[in-house]
């Protein structure tokens, strides 16, 4: 189901508008090709009265086995960070906004594979109905790929990295690293610091959905 030929979830989205009935019909989604080779849809976790919606690029290996974002070494990381900036994950809602894992097979391994821009958009209507049954107070991106499916294509992660956007969709947006770009830093000191700024990006983002709208 397509519309004009362009790759796009709309079709698969259901008129009822409960986080339950997106999830069930994000399960038979075939808005793009990902559907074809993921285990799952892997759908936003979380309470409907989150104040912060924290959204990934995609689900990886585990998160695909699962069905539950962020829930392998990235999702380790996320879970440490956001303790450390006194942000308790169960009143947070975490997503991803691409739902299927895209990945190439290296042997018997799946390796993570960069989502396309026309990936992004067919799924971004999913995250779009999200946030509109959540509606939070800010919006955390986790990653270039999160933010610029976001924010434009303009966005550059290493200018307005933890800088409130004021987004159409009523919340404010905060950018950030992905925690897997943590992991991925091979010297100890840098990785350190990189995980500082991340704390204290999420730090940020706690002060903006404590605050009045």
């Amino acid at each position: 189901m397509r519309a004009a030929g362009v790759p796009t979830a709309i079709p698969f989205i259901p008129l009822a508008r409960t986080v339950g009935a997106l999830r069930e019909a994000a399960q038979r989604c075939q808005g793009c090709d990902l559907y074809l080779r993921g285990t799952q849809t892997v759908f936003g976790a979380g309470p409907k009265s989150a104040q912060m919606v924290l959204v990934g690029e995609q689900p990886g290996n585990d998160e695909d086995l699962k069905g539950l974002p962020f829930v392998g070494p990235a999702g380790r990381i996320l879970d440490r960070a956001l303790a450390d900036a006194q942000i308790d994950r169960s009143q947070v809602y975490v997503t991803n906004i691409v739902k299927h894992f895209k990945f190439e097979e290296r042997g018997k391994r799946r390796i993570h594979k960069k989502p396309s821009a026309v990936e992004v958009n067919a799924c971004r209507p999913w995250l779009e109905a999200e946030i509109e049954i959540i509606k939070p107070r800010v919006i955390v991106c986790l990653g270039a790929t999160a933010a610029q499916g976001m924010l434009g294509r303009q966005f550059r992660l290493t200018l307005d990295r933890g800088k409130p956007i004021k987004h159409s969709w009523g919340a404010q947006v905060v950018a950030t690293a992905h925690p897997s770009a943590i992991l991925r830093i091979l010297d100890s000191t840098q990785r350190h610091e990189e995980y500082g700024r991340f704390v204290m990006d999420l730090k940020k983002a706690r002060e903006l959905s404590l605050s009045s709208r």
